[in-house]
């Protein structure tokens, strides 16, 4: 009898030692949150413009036209900007979003301008101010300035280039 009550005095035992090892488990919640925030846009204000330029017959050469909307004569001559400047301005571009957030600006690598006959001239060492990424104001918006440099081949006919695809500059959050 001593045997069998000892027998179930250790299944007891083993029964409550396994029953609470079943009850060290415990659980937490988290909760879910989202903040969406406004979509970044970017508009085209003013377009890009390097005004009347003079070419030499036999010698190549490039205007560069800053942010600001100034612009010079590269260094290998070939063109020459006459006083009668016609409209120059740099692109202008306004960038609207979330307040007081950063965002890359990604500029084109070069376009094409044409005469719309057979006469083209490239577009391209496009630089922005700000440059790389901005910083939107409080209130959600920045001006965005775009220059570039423009290629003109010796003898380049005359007549007024532009493109139909513009200058596209692509504005992300960082």
């Amino acid at each position: 009898m001593k045997n069998i009550f000892k027998s179930l005095a250790i299944a007891t035992v083993g029964i409550i030692g396994f029953s609470t090892a079943s009850f060290a488990q415990a659980s937490a919640t988290a909760s879910a949150s989202a903040n969406i925030i406004l979509p970044i846009s970017i508009i085209k204000t003013v377009d890009m413009n390097f005004g009347n330029v003079a070419v030499s017959a036999t010698v190549a050469g490039t205007v560069l036209l800053d942010p600001a909307g100034t612009r010079t004569t590269g260094g290998a001559g070939g063109v020459t900007l006459p006083a009668t400047t016609g409209t120059v301005s740099a692109a202008s571009f306004t960038v609207n979003g979330q307040g007081s957030y950063t965002y890359a600006i990604t500029l084109p690598v070069s376009c094409i301008i044409s005469d719309g006959a057979s006469h083209d001239m490239t577009v391209d060492a496009f630089v922005s101010s700000p440059s790389v990424t901005g910083l939107l104001s409080s209130a959600g918006s920045e001006v965005v300035n775009v220059g570039g440099t423009l290629n003109v081949a010796a003898g380049q006919a005359a007549g007024l280039y532009t493109n139909t695809t513009g200058v596209p500059v692509t504005v992300n959050y960082n």
